[in-house]
């Protein structure tokens, strides 16, 4: 039996050809929602987007959920390009960037949730307060020249620049710290792989000065050996950096250095 090849947006029926008039390829999104000036429970809000009208990201898609369906939606966004990490949220199960997850990736409905384990304030807001005085902890600033004048530049040779790749690009998002299973019991006194890497970078920047108080300071304070390995901050990491491997490093350096 021969088959029959139909035209594009058409149905076959009784021998004849019918178009069918721009058929809207529609996308469900399930959206959490909390607003605390209602004093009611979190729930849950399923949105329905024509993806011929929307963007290829899911926060295109949350953008014209707020512009068109719901503007009471609030999350945060600021650059689009995977630099600033404001628009960081869970999204099919993974923490990620809501401007580099492309909605055809998720083949289901789109679930979107804050990031995990943190107290949210409206919707997909979550608040990092914690996590940025964890930041403050560590001091991230180079220590070099204290009380001295100096007209002379910090060069750096190559080799040593290359010592701070993979630690340098972190855009503080924070999906690794509220991926990290040790982080959500112990977030009080674990500063967490975002921090620790950050700590990782400043450590090994050869123009520094202050490596050993660094790493004496993280030793002692940091609970650095809270972290167990289990590598969910790589893995969520939208960057495509290894918090595990550098706090792997700083350990080795601790034990080294004293």
């Amino acid at each position: 039996m021969a088959q029959i090849s139909l035209p594009n947006n058409s149905i076959y029926k009784k021998g004849n050809y019918y178009k069918i008039d721009n058929p809207k390829r529609l996308k469900k999104i399930n959206v959490y929602r909390w607003n605390p000036e209602n004093n009611k429970n979190p729930k849950i809000d399923t949105f329905e987007i024509d993806l011929d009208n929307c963007g290829q990201m899911v926060l295109d898609a949350l953008i014209l959920i707020k512009d068109d369906i719901d503007s009471s939606l609030t999350f945060r966004r600021s650059c689009r390009e995977g630099v600033c990490g404001s628009c960081a949220m869970n999204i099919d199960g993974r923490n990620t960037l809501a401007c580099q997850k492309n909605i055809n990736e998720i083949k289901k409905d789109i679930n979107i949730f804050p990031l995990t384990h943190l107290p949210v304030i409206k919707d997909l807001v979550v608040d990092l307060s914690h996590a940025f005085n964890q930041l403050k902890f560590i001091e991230p600033w180079l220590q070099n020249n204290f009380g001295k004048i100096s007209d002379q530049e910090q060069n750096q040779s190559l080799k040593d620049r290359s010592k701070i790749d993979g630690l340098w690009e972190c855009i503080l998002c924070f999906c690794c710290t509220t991926s990290c299973v040790s982080y959500w019991w112990n977030g009080d006194k674990y500063l967490g792989p975002a921090a620790l890497l950050q700590a990782s970078r400043w450590v090994n920047d050869s123009r520094d000065q202050e490596k050993k108080k660094r790493l004496k300071y993280i030793e002692k304070n940091s609970n650095i050996h809270n972290c167990h390995s289990i590598m969910n901050c790589a893995s969520s990491c939208p960057k495509g950096l290894n918090p595990g491997k550098a706090i792997a490093k700083l350990k080795k350096q601790i034990v080294t250095n004293l």
